[in-house]
């Protein structure tokens, strides 16, 4: 298999998403979902993305596609479209699945997976997470990781334009 379609086979919708799942569940696989809008990947998104997937067995990253992160971010966001933010993930060893999601939080697709553990970095509070509340009650873990500091994509942005 080519290394561009290694890459490829690892971005799912959520049809495909489901049957990859029930084979991962057969395998007691222990299921991890992260998610963010991962703009401009810095040396913070891979520290951060490592820290998640040494927490379980498959990484799943819940991306916001260019209209939810138009809407969280602004104006002008995302610098780099849903292929490209896709793809670049997807080409990390340590990610097994990247999926788009529309909305503003992943909490439907968090209800549908069904994630074993949900991290997410220490600038969030537990109960601020979205889906915190499904994980949990299925007797999961909900993870907050050290955040690498003095790394943020609106800084970077900001330090571009100067």
């Amino acid at each position: 298999m080519l290394t561009s379609e290694i890459i490829s086979s690892k971005i799912f919708d959520t049809d495909k998403l489901m049957r990859q799942l029930a084979v991962w569940n057969f395998k007691d696989k222990k299921i991890v979902f992260t998610n963010g809008c991962f703009d401009f990947i810095h040396l913070g998104h891979i520290d951060y993305l490592m820290k998640a997937a040494d927490a379980g067995d498959v990484l799943i990253i819940g991306l916001n596609s260019d209209e939810s992160v138009r809407r969280l971010k602004g104006a002008g966001r995302p610098v780099n479209n849903n292929q490209a933010r896709s793809l670049t993930l997807a080409s990390f060893s340590f990610v097994d699945a990247v999926i788009l999601f529309d909305q503003d939080t992943p909490y439907e697709l968090i209800r549908r997976i069904q994630p074993d553990v949900l991290v997410k970095g220490k600038d969030y509070k537990t109960e601020e997470i979205a889906g915190h509340d499904i994980v949990l009650a299925k007797g999961g873990q909900v993870i907050t990781v050290d955040l690498l500091p003095g790394y943020s994509t609106t800084a970077l942005i900001e330090r571009l334009k100067q």
